[in-house]
């Protein structure tokens, strides 16, 4: 076996993939001497929006712009009022919590499944109220949040659906890609995403024009032309340099993520510890994998443990939003499910950069551990 390390995720192997195609594309932009709202992100923007399925993509600053810039966009149009609640995964990261609070909206934290670790949607209907108004999946860890049953729940009600796809890039629900399976979706091309950029980056996707439009303007100050400002909007855009990375990269994720799911496969067949959970795979075409998920009642343990043998893991995450100090006023909230979760989980190294050799070290290192 090697004796490198392995790191959780090498970013410069994940660009070197890649690499000429974005050399080139950052040249490019440089040398055209506009780095602003030109045609990278528009070519960007027409590609994304036809690979996700949407009449729509706006490239913004980062994916908690694109969630908050969605659910601000439907207060200007009237289709929420502050005050209204927005039912959520108790277990997402933090930032879909604070598009919902900074818009001056209700997170209703929901319980997720213990086995698929995504919202469940059988707790749904206890979680309704009056001012209940939309659910915004969270599709963690790259697997599919989206059911029969909450797709049947949203329409019953009436209620918007809204997705976070920050780590979902290209994942598919019944032959759709997730981010086009409701009113809107917002998408983060952190680095570390599947389809990552060279620093920040985000989009929204939607089929509805008057959204589209209205976001739009939103992330460029509130403007509907030049130094005209219709709303009280931020600056919020997705640079020329960023645009080309992704267009460079755009058509290569498929294909990195099915290395991903390789690397899964192996992990799955190969992991074999009686303390070790594996995930809830869901369907093939589900799951892009993100993170590679396990969870261990040792988890701190089976962490040192690795990296002792020069692996690298992390966890996603250690502490949950209603727990975090800047929401104290839920500390007196219950939610087991979610706390057995994130003091169990450990995400296992995965890129399209790692191999396969590696993946296969990984297995038989947790196998081998005492536990």
């Amino acid at each position: 076996m090697s004796a490198e390390k392995i790191k959780f995720l090498d970013l410069k192997e994940v660009t070197a993939l890649h690499g000429p195609e974005i050399h080139e594309a950052v040249k490019r932009v440089v040398d055209s001497g506009w780095y602003l709202q030109g045609s990278e992100v528009e070519r960007f923007e027409k590609d994304y929006a036809a690979y996700i399925g949407t009449r729509h993509a706006i490239g913004v600053a980062n994916g908690l712009d694109a969630l908050w810039l969605i659910l601000r966009a439907m207060l200007e149009t009237g289709r929420l009022q502050r005050g209204d609640e927005i039912i959520v995964p108790a277990n997402t990261y933090i930032a879909t919590i604070l598009a919902i609070t900074d818009n001056g909206l209700v997170p209703v934290l929901v319980e997720p499944d213990a086995m698929t670790m995504q919202l469940d949607g059988s707790r749904l209907e206890e979680h309704v109220t009056p001012r209940t108004r939309a659910v915004m999946l969270v599709h963690l860890y790259g697997h599919c949040a989206m059911t029969d049953q909450i797709a049947e729940f949203c329409i019953r009600h009436g209620f918007a659906l809204l997705e976070d796809n920050a780590q979902a890039h290209g994942c598919r629900w019944q032959g759709r890609r997730t981010g086009s399976l409701g009113l809107a979706a917002g998408h983060s091309f952190y680095p570390g995403k599947n389809l990552g950029a060279l620093g920040d980056g985000g989009a929204v996707t939607t089929d509805d024009d008057e959204l589209a439009a209205t976001i739009r303007a939103l992330a460029n100050y509130g403007s509907t032309r030049k130094y005209i400002f219709k709303y009280c909007g931020r600056n919020s855009r997705l640079d020329e340099i960023q645009a080309a990375v992704l267009q460079a990269k755009l058509p290569h994720l498929d294909a990195d993520n099915e290395h991903r799911r390789r690397i899964a496969d192996i992990y799955l067949t190969e992991i074999n510890h009686p303390d070790v959970m594996l995930p809830d795979c869901g369907e093939r075409d589900g799951n892009v994998w993100h993170i590679f998920p396990v969870r261990c009642d040792r988890r701190d343990a089976l962490q040192e443990y690795l990296a002792a043998n020069g692996v690298q893991t992390l966890i996603h995450y250690p502490v949950p939003p209603h727990r975090q100090e800047c929401y104290s006023q839920w500390q007196g909230l219950e939610l087991p499910v979610t706390e057995r979760i994130h003091a169990t989980e450990l995400s296992l190294p995965i890129s399209p950069a790692m191999t396969e050799a590696d993946a296969h070290r990984v297995a038989a290192l947790i196998n081998a551990w005492a536990g």
